[in-house]
């Protein structure tokens, strides 16, 4: 029976002597004359192989050619043999070997060596062989974590009665109008990758299911070449009904990202190790300030004085939340609040889509007409997520759709969603690559994503 490396001590506790297997892949090999150290390498972690040449039998490869000295790194095996305690090997146990069978053999002209310092790994590099690159248990260790921030994403959201759905990614038009969509051929006509699950979302909570939730790949035309850009991310979205205000969502996001941290730090302590990473706990998530976009702007400018920016010079001046202003506001909030995460809220309107609710109901020109209950969540200097309360009354939508340079007639699907009642909801979207890339500081989102899409590649 097959045994993981992180098992294998308890196997050599037992002490009775019985032989055990264990397979995976050649990471290292050490020759001490007549005994050769192999450090194998499975999905649990590492493991050390004693092959000596008195005690080791070596077994047909499935080509037929012997195995012993011709060992190469990436190899894939199956070792057979006794467990022993052995405080210098990794894990604190060795696997001295009785037979060795070798079940694929890699070519020998790595093109990086897998077991070395992923930092001198050029990024082009580890994505054009990521075949090769996910076996690096560092690099491995993102998606490991990453797994846990989906896996604890929907429990919460199951513990507090939501729904999980999966909707289509193929839509007739975009929900914000034609902007920054990927047309598709589609037999006869053009449709479009869904840029979000926005309408999809709203939709399930007009028709009585009231909170819900969807893990799913979003698509965004936009010709961006930036760390913290993706053509196609993973989109954890959330969307609930009987809300009144955008600060209802952010309450609710705080606990739920208080309850991904937890789990991180819970099963993952191996894989943050490999990062030095430094995972917030539930106290610091509670202490995230929420300011206001006019309040923000006025943090950020005044940061920047603080960092040496002349006040004087009109260049200098942050007038709307960019990513120098994402990392001031953040600079601050830790500093403040003790807490690297901050929410901004009552964006202008015109910054947000036509759906977003009015800070006010009232039709006047004021400034708090011109404001919205919408809010952006940003963590150590990165937005990874927005939200907010939208409008759920047919003929305000209606009304608002030319303001945005919309026509009815263009919307008419989403416009039906409303016209036979729709109750008060609201919800918002965390961008899983980005809020992985931030709890690991990595310096790339596309570190994050299995296998990324921007404007170049589109493989492997």
């Amino acid at each position: 029976m097959r045994i993981l490396a992180k098992d294998m001590l308890a196997a050599a506790q037992k002490r009775h002597q019985e032989e055990v297997e264990a397979a995976g892949w050649i990471h290292r090999i050490r020759d001490m004359g007549g005994i050769r150290f192999v450090i194998l390498r499975d999905r649990s972690g590492l493991l050390q192989l004693v092959l000596s040449e008195a005690g080791t039998s070596t077994e047909a490869s499935a080509e037929g050619s012997p195995l012993g000295a011709d060992l190469t790194l990436e190899s894939v095996v199956v070792a057979r043999g006794i467990p022993a305690l052995n405080e210098k090997a990794p894990g604190g146990v060795e696997l001295r070997l009785r037979s060795l069978e070798c079940l694929s053999k890699a070519a020998g002209d790595l093109p990086f060596q897998v077991n070395g310092d992923v930092s001198k790994i050029g990024l082009e590099s580890i994505l054009d062989n990521r075949s090769l690159s996910l076996r690096n248990p560092k690099i491995r260790s993102i998606f490991k974590i990453q797994s846990t921030i989906i896996e604890a994403f929907a429990a919460y959201l199951r513990q507090q009665d939501f729904i999980e759905i999966k909707t289509s990614k193929l839509v007739g038009s975009g929900t914000e109008g034609g902007t920054n969509l990927f047309a598709v051929d589609y037999f006869d006509r053009k449709v479009y990758l869904a840029q979000s699950p926005q309408l999809y979302k709203q939709t399930m909570v007009a028709a009585g299911l009231e909170r819900v939730f969807e893990i799913g790949a979003v698509y965004r035309a936009e010709k961006h070449d930036t760390p913290r850009h993706l053509n196609e991310y993973v989109s954890l979205d959330v969307e609930l009904g009987f809300i009144e205000s955008e600060k209802e969502l952010i309450e609710l996001e705080k606990n739920l990202l208080a309850y991904i941290f937890a789990q991180v730090i819970e099963k993952n302590a191996a894989d943050i190790a490999l990062w030095n990473a430094v995972i917030p706990d539930p106290a610091s998530v509670a202490r995230a300030p929420t300011v206001s976009y006019e309040e923000c702007l006025k943090i950020v400018n005044a940061e920047a004085v603080r960092g040496g920016k002349s006040a004087a010079s009109a260049s200098a001046r942050i007038f709307d939340i960019t990513p120098e202003a994402e990392r001031l506001l953040c600079e601050w909030s830790l500093r403040e609040h003790g807490s690297d995460l901050a929410f901004v809220n009552e964006f202008p309107r015109r910054h947000r889509p036509f759906y977003t609710y009015p800070l006010s109901s009232g039709s006047g020109t004021g400034e708090a007409a011109a404001l919205t209950m919408s809010f952006d969540a940003i963590f150590r200097g990165l937005e990874i997520t927005s939200g907010s309360r939208r409008q759920h009354d047919y003929n305000a939508l209606a009304e608002a759709l030319p303001k945005f340079g919309l026509r009815p007639e263009d919307m008419a699907g989403y416009l039906a969603v409303f016209k036979y009642g729709c109750p008060p909801h609201g919800g918002f979207a965390i961008g899983c690559e980005r809020l992985t890339q931030k709890l690991l500081g990595l310096p790339n989102v596309k570190e994050a994503s299995l296998f990324p899409r921007d404007r170049k590649r589109v493989e492997p």
